[in-house]
Order: structure tokens, then C-alpha cells, then sequence
């Protein structure tokens, strides 16, 4: 479940039936590119580093901008970012 603090961050989705662990990619990108701290504190609660850097090394939908910022954060290098790579 989604806290009702979040919940605005899953504006397109049907939040009554959303399980944030079925769709752990989905979950990570929306609180990565648009979470607040307290957004943040419940994706470090809720998900392991390794599914959110794997997040960062396969999801190119991530701004540049976040993608940069998280990179540097869990210390991923950016030729490993998806949205960061060239091409991408």
C-alpha cells in the first residue's frame, strides 16, 4: 500500500488495487524522479539498494536530472545509467 502521502505521486494509476511490490521498477521511478523526503525515506523502507539502483542502471524514462542525482548517491557510475547513456 501506498502511504496517502505519496499517493498524489500515482496520480494515473488506481491506487485501491496498486501493490507497490508487484511493480517494483514502476514504484522506484515515480518517488526517484518526483519523491519528496518523505517519499524517499518510504522507498528506502520498502525496496533494497539493489532494486533501486537496478532501477537506475535499466530505466531510461528518468530525467537526465534525476538520473544524475541518484547516480551520484548510490554511487552508480553514470556509463552504467540508463537515462544517461548515450542514445538513450
Amino acid at each position: 500500500m501506498i502511504p496517502d502521502s505519496i499517493q498524489p505521486l500515482f496520480w494515473d494509476i488506481p491506487l485501491e488495487t496498486f501493490d507497490p511490490a508487484a511493480y517494483p521498477e514502476y514504484t522506484i521511478l515515480r518517488i526517484l524522479e518526483f519523491g519528496d523526503e518523505n517519499a524517499v525515506a518510504w522507498l528506502r523502507r520498502t525496496f533494497t539498494t539493489l532494486q533501486i539502483t537496478q532501477v537506475l542502471r535499466s530505466e531510461r524514462r528518468l530525467s537526465r536530472r534525476s538520473a544524475n542525482f541518484w547516480a551520484l548517491v548510490y554511487g552508480v557510475p553514470v556509463d552504467q545509467v540508463a537515462a544517461l547513456r548515450q542514445g538513450g
